[in-house]
């Protein structure tokens, strides 16, 4: 299709009145729009011709717009979907998420709303009016220096899962969980869901929910106007007006108090916002995608969430896998850190990881994931002073070395074979053999600590309590006699 041909989209809806409504609004925006009353009468001017968005109503005489979307995905066409629910059916509009629709409007349909998603989903999203205002201070808004995809080092099953759910959510608008341990890369992956998105070229916003002020926080999101409490000298748009057109990702979402989580529902389901000092609602055209390390379905049996945001967001998860359970992606990731750093430094050749060094860091469990790695071979670039890592330069605490010359210890001769231990005959009293490892147990770490039970206790990994209730039960004394 050429640049000036308009793009054509099917209007699907059996009542006549809102169909022409949503023509004539289409029609003034310059698009070529047809329109069907029902499934069989869509998929035949479907099968007829090729469409770049398809707006469907969710019940129809003989079917369900969701009916068109499978069908669509099933003969492998590429047009986008947009499903028209009825007002207040969350689990719908979920349902056509989940269906692959592009976005979903609830009735009754906001004109101006309707004309931006169709937009979006054209990759026609404008820019906002007007200069902007100053951004808020957490949010950070500038592309990475590389595409987030391809920052993906690795080609572990786990990883190439995630790659593969990423390039599937990326087409449509379906809010995204994202699951992992600290330090895995969880924005990596919602950067790479922006940019392969059709909201490429407009904002990512990044916030990290857990490090703003509850006070200063519906400020943050919404923005304020002039004179909103003291010291609101200018207005400022809030994370959601900077993120107009784009994406707006939500870190350590699981942090947020329950009161603001109320009103992030409220902007999430409206797709509007508020902002303090001001009287009417501004729309906002926005794909939420959030992350957090904590069990959230735990945190809503808790009180702690709200169980009908996590509805909202949980639409799609992607769980990003630890670094110890894809070991095997180690040297992909390692190499490519290094060129980063090397590129950061102006550094050519990067440095290279010894055998020895890789094969040490791949006895390491990396508690903090990817980005401990990252912040372990920059130090370690900085103490080798070369083009080569060597283990002594990881500072890993597993590591021994030798005093003189930097250079590692030679391994231990093996120890002369012993003849095995005869066999220990088997308890005949079981509770009392255990009492009796127990409590030898507990006396060393007393002894240990100079019967300081907190102490002693707390290398066992026992409260006091527990140490308490054991000595008691066990007649060990307190050290007094």
């Amino acid at each position: 299709m050429s640049a000036a041909t308009p793009p054509r989209l099917l209007v699907v809806d059996d009542e006549p009145d809102l169909r022409t409504l949503y023509e004539l609004t289409l029609l003034r925006e310059g698009y070529d729009v047809e329109s069907a009353e029902t499934v069989a009468e869509a998929w035949a001017a479907l099968q007829s011709r090729r469409f770049q968005l398809l707006i469907t109503d969710m019940r129809l005489p003989d079917g369900t717009g969701l009916d068109l979307l499978r069908r669509l995905e099933d003969a492998g066409r590429g047009e986008k979907g947009i499903v028209i629910t009825a007002y207040g059916s969350a689990e719908n509009a979920v349902e056509a998420l989940k269906a692959g629709a592009y976005d979903y409007l609830t009735k009754p349909v906001d004109l101006r709303q309707f004309r931006a998603v169709v937009a979006s989903a054209l990759g026609r999203t404008p820019a906002t009016d007007g200069a902007r205002a100053a951004r808020p201070a957490d949010a950070r808004h500038t592309l990475p220096p590389r595409r987030a995809l391809e920052r993906m080092a690795g080609e572990s099953a786990a990883l190439q899962q995630v790659r593969s759910l990423v390039g599937k959510v990326a087409r449509s608008m379906a809010p995204v969980l994202v699951h992992g341990e600290s330090g895995t890369g969880k924005e990596l992956v919602a950067r790479a869901i922006h940019e392969l998105s059709p909201r490429h070229a407009m904002p990512f916003v990044a916030v990290n929910c857990g490090a703003i002020p509850e006070s200063l926080l519906e400020a943050e999101f919404f923005g304020y106007r002039r004179g909103a409490f003291t010291g609101a000298v200018e207005d400022r748009e809030g994370f959601f007006q900077a993120a107009q057109g784009g994406t707006l990702f939500l870190d350590e979402i699981g942090d947020l108090p329950l009161a603001m989580q109320s009103k992030l529902l409220r902007a999430v389901q409206e797709r509007a916002v508020r902002p303090l000092g001001a009287v009417a609602e501004q729309s906002v055209n926005v794909r939420i995608v959030s992350a957090t390390h904590k069990d959230l379905s735990a945190e809503v049996h808790a009180g702690r969430f709200r169980q009908d945001l996590f509805y909202r967001l949980n639409v799609i998860e992607i769980v990003v896998p630890p670094l110890r359970e894809r070991l095997e992606d180690l040297p992909a990731i390692a190499a490519a850190v290094l060129e980063r750093i090397a590129g950061d430094a102006g550094v050519s050749p990067p440095p290279v990881l010894s055998a020895q060094a890789l094969a040490h860091l791949s006895r390491y469990a990396f508690p903090g994931n990817v980005r401990e790695l990252e912040n372990l071979l920059h130090r370690a670039v900085t103490l080798a002073g070369g083009s080569v890592v060597e283990c002594r330069d990881l500072g890993l605490p597993e590591a021994v070395f030798a005093d003189s010359g930097h250079q590692e210890l030679e391994p231990p001769a093996p120890a002369p074979l012993r003849p095995a231990p005869a066999e220990v005959p088997l308890p005949d009293d079981l509770a009392a053999y255990l009492d009796q490892v127990e409590r030898e147990i507990l006396e060393r770490a007393l002894e240990r600590h100079r019967y300081n039970r907190t102490a002693a206790g707390a290398s066992l990994g026992l409260s006091l309590r527990q140490m308490r209730y054991r000595m008691a039960r066990l007649g060990i004394g307190s050290g007094d006699d």
